[in-house]
C-alpha cells in the first residue's frame, strides 16, 4: 500500500454501479435510442459527461455537431453505420472513434441486436480571441 493519505475525498468520486441510473431519451435522438448518463457536467459540475448508450435495431441520432465539445465513442457490442463529415463507417465491438468539436456527426444501429457504446464527452473552453 502507498503511504498516500485519502484526507479531503469527495463523495462524488465514491464507487458508483451502473443498475443505479436511469435509461433516459436524449432529445434528438430516435424512439430506441437510450443512455444512462454516468457522470454528468451538470450534476457533478466538471467539464466531462460520461454515459452508456444503447440503440435498439434502426434506432439511432441524425446529422449533427458540436461546437465547444468533443467525444470519444468506444463500441462495445452491436454493428452501426457512424458518419463523421463526409465519412462513412462500420463500428463493431472495440472500435471508436474521436470527434472533433464542429465536426457533424450521426450513428444509426444497422444491426440485429442493440449497438451498446460508451461516450465521453469533454467541453472544450472557448477562446478569448473571438
Amino acid at each position: 500500500m502507498s503511504g498516500y493519505q485519502f484526507e479531503g475525498i469527495v463523495p462524488d468520486s465514491a464507487l458508483r454501479h451502473i443498475a443505479e441510473f436511469l435509461w433516459e431519451q436524449s432529445p434528438g435522438h430516435d424512439r430506441g435510442a437510450y443512455s444512462k448518463v454516468l457522470v454528468s457536467g451538470q450534476r457533478e459540475g466538471t467539464n466531462l459527461d460520461f454515459r452508456i448508450s444503447s440503440y435498439e435495431p434502426h434506432a439511432g441520432v441524425d446529422g449533427h455537431l458540436h461546437e465547444a465539445k468533443e467525444q470519444i465513442y468506444y463500441f462495445l457490442s452491436g454493428e452501426g453505420l457512424l458518419q463523421i463529415g463526409n465519412e462513412k463507417v462500420i463500428t463493431r465491438p472495440h472500435s471508436f472513434v474521436h470527434i472533433e468539436p464542429g465536426v457533424p456527426h450521426s450513428l444509426i444501429n444497422t444491426g440485429l441486436t442493440n449497438l451498446v457504446f460508451l461516450v465521453i464527452t469533454a467541453l472544450v473552453p472557448q477562446s478569448d480571441a473571438d
